[in-house]
């Protein structure tokens, strides 16, 4: 799961979320009932500190998890069509090959926690902030993510084609082999955004001031009318 080195601040915002995971737990047990109750479909964990579960291949469609506190959870392959995680926090926790189709991620912060593979058609990730996240290979057609911080999180060959990333800061982030047809890209931050082979023909919104702060190479397709600069490829 972990793709990148862990940096000391990075452990640090980790360590504090555990902190808070485990205040709210002991200084109000009881207060929500539902915080108790077992993993189910449509249970509601809203506001609930919850830490190290494994719930893989789990029923939870329609479960709510607003506001929640999320440390080292195992959702891997489970069904979350349509749950809502809207201003949640989760930490290094891990939604592999889950079904996350229609779900309700708005304003939902990730720090280093993993969607590779998992399917995201339609969710809404409006003003989400993922922090070095992995997304590879994630099903995201017609998703939602205007207005968020993906920064240096990986997208490679995710499928976002339709998706909206107007306004969304995807600096460092990765799109090598991405496919991005149809994906409206006006006004996102491109800065050391990784393109590297990356098929942008058919991207709306894109200026050619976004492609010369971005990291391509011969093998970028870009739109008709905007051109390679002379930057590329990149230094490591």
């Amino acid at each position: 799961m972990d793709q990148y080195p862990v940096a000391a601040a990075d452990h640090d915002g980790v360590m504090r979320i555990l902190a808070l995971a485990v205040a709210l737990a002991l200084a109000a047990p009881g207060l929500r009932a539902e915080c108790d109750d077992a993993p189910r479909a449509n249970v509601d964990w809203s506001g609930c500190a919850k830490q190290r579960l494994l719930l893989r291949k789990q029923a939870l469609q329609g479960a709510r998890f607003d506001r929640a506190i999320l440390v080292g959870i195992n959702f891997d392959a489970s069904d979350l069509t349509r749950a809502s995680f809207a201003s949640a926090e989760v930490s290094r926790t891990s939604f592999r090959d889950a079904v996350l189709e229609g779900a309700n991620l708005n304003k939902l912060v990730a720090v280093r926690s993993n969607f590779s593979g998992a399917r995201l058609a339609g969710a809404d990730l409006e003003k989400a902030e993922f922090h070095r996240c992995v997304l590879e290979r994630a099903a995201a057609r017609g998703a939602n993510l205007s207005k968020g911080d993906f920064g240096r999180s990986n997208f490679d060959r995710a499928d976002l084609r339709e998706a909206n990333l107007r306004f969304s800061s995807l600096a460092r982030a990765s799109f090598r082999g991405a496919r991005l047809a149809g994906a409206d890209l006006s006004q996102a931050f491109l800065f050391g955004a990784h393109i590297e082979g990356t098929d942008l023909s058919a991207v709306k919104g894109l200026v050619q001031a976004q492609i010369d702060v971005a990291c391509g190479d011969a093998k970028t397709v870009l739109p008709r009318g905007l051109k390679a600069p002379a930057s590329w490829p990149c230094a490591d």
